[in-house]
């Protein structure tokens, strides 16, 4: 059977038995026609052979193709050779490990301090939910947590005397945490004013909403794009990007990826230089001097 023929027929497939989006066909489309010009002589669909695939993969890759765009169009080649061995048109098809370029690390969207500023200034402090929303920010912020974490802290996990928080993260493992001045100056008056008033305050989750039931993940994603939105800020803006934006700014004060990593409780140091290219110099109370806001 001719290519086009079969992947008509697999397009055909796609659409009416998987349910694909007719814009997902037509990029396939477009792949297997820009695969047949790149590739003349090529007809019958018995010789797709994973090494003809690799080829023309490795001349994509020559070419100056994006690892992304490559990857796509292998992706639908992986498929369509699955379908096509189904329909005992091909005898084989491509190898699990054959995975193609890979992809660089792509950092994600960092704030500037004065963005981080901008946004941190945003609740009304003077409302309950605005003074608890701030004492969440800044405590994020203040100390680099996943959003997980931040949602599910609880008093036991507050130790403000010393400025510190204990948390248990991914593996179960424990970590201490600095915790901001300013951070925990906004979790003193939160405890102390709105959670203590609070219909749930004697659940031991730390961030109630009104009904006093424990905040979400969802509620505290969607507080963060809506602060960013009023602050002015055009970034896509997610809690993620805020912790990063704290590992940035302090290694860019002077700390070390080591010091970053215990922090951020990542249990490889390569998971924390995607952060930045800074060097392992450190010096001595960088955190101290970045987190003395007011």
């Amino acid at each position: 059977m001719k290519i086009v023929e079969a992947a008509a027929s697999y397009f055909s497939y796609l659409l009416s038995e998987k349910g694909d989006a007719v814009k997902t066909v037509e990029n396939y489309k477009e792949d297997l026609l820009v695969f047949l010009k790149a590739t003349p002589g090529l007809e019958d669909a018995s010789e797709l052979t994973p090494n003809v695939i690799g080829d023309y993969v490795y001349r994509l890759h020559e070419g100056g193709y994006a690892p992304a765009s490559i990857r796509r169009k292998l992706s639908f080649f992986r498929h369509f050779l699955v379908y096509l061995k189904r329909e005992g048109l091909v005898e084989e098809t491509l190898p699990p490990s054959y995975k193609g370029p890979k992809l660089p690390k792509r950092l994600p969207t960092s704030l500037t301090k004065k963005e981080v500023e901008d946004l941190l200034a945003q609740p009304d402090v003077d409302r309950e939910n605005g003074l608890r929303d701030k004492a969440m920010l800044e405590t994020m912020y203040g100390s680099g947590l996943r959003v997980s974490e931040l949602v599910g802290l609880t008093f036991s996990n507050l130790d403000l005397p010393s400025l510190e928080i204990r948390l248990v993260g991914k593996g179960s493992k424990e970590r201490i945490v600095p915790c901001s001045e300013l951070a925990a100056r906004y979790l003193r008056e939160y405890i102390n004013g709105p959670r203590a008033r609070n219909p749930g305050h004697r659940d031991p989750h730390l961030f109630l909403n009104r009904n006093g039931k424990p905040l979400t993940r969802n509620y505290f994603f969607l507080a963060v794009r809506d602060y960013a939105k009023k602050a002015g800020i055009e970034k896509e803006v997610s809690p993620h990007v805020l912790r990063h934006s704290f590992a940035t700014h302090l290694l860019e004060s002077g700390a070390s990826l080591r010091m970053v990593q215990a922090i951020l409780g990542h249990g490889k140091i390569s998971t924390t230089e995607i952060y930045t290219e800074v060097g392992e110099e450190r010096l001595t109370g960088a955190y101290d001097r970045y987190m003395k806001r007011k």
